[in-house]
């Protein structure tokens, strides 16, 4: 599986919410949602989710494995930051 392509779209006016973003599998399967947020460590991105209604979010679309989780991380990440320098 390839990450196609990944849209990046800032956020003014949050605290840790820097963005939202979209990625796209193999040209053909596409997730909305994803968010960027400015964690202790530098920023992160968490996965498109929904509030409950006894107020618990659950993650709707995610990787089931680190390799494809550390894959989105780090295309989304670097997308960011080559837009954030632009």
């Amino acid at each position: 599986m390839k990450i196609s392509e990944v849209i990046i779209r800032k956020v003014e006016g949050k605290d840790k919410f820097k963005a939202w973003a979209t990625i796209t599998f193999d040209n053909s399967f596409r997730i909305h949602g994803l968010k960027i947020i400015q964690g202790k460590n530098g920023p992160f991105v968490a996965m498109p989710s929904r509030k409950l209604p006894n107020g618990e979010f659950i993650d709707t679309a995610y990787p089931v494995n680190q390799e494809l989780r550390k894959l989105i991380q780090e295309m989304v990440i670097k997308e960011y930051n080559h837009q954030k320098d632009n």
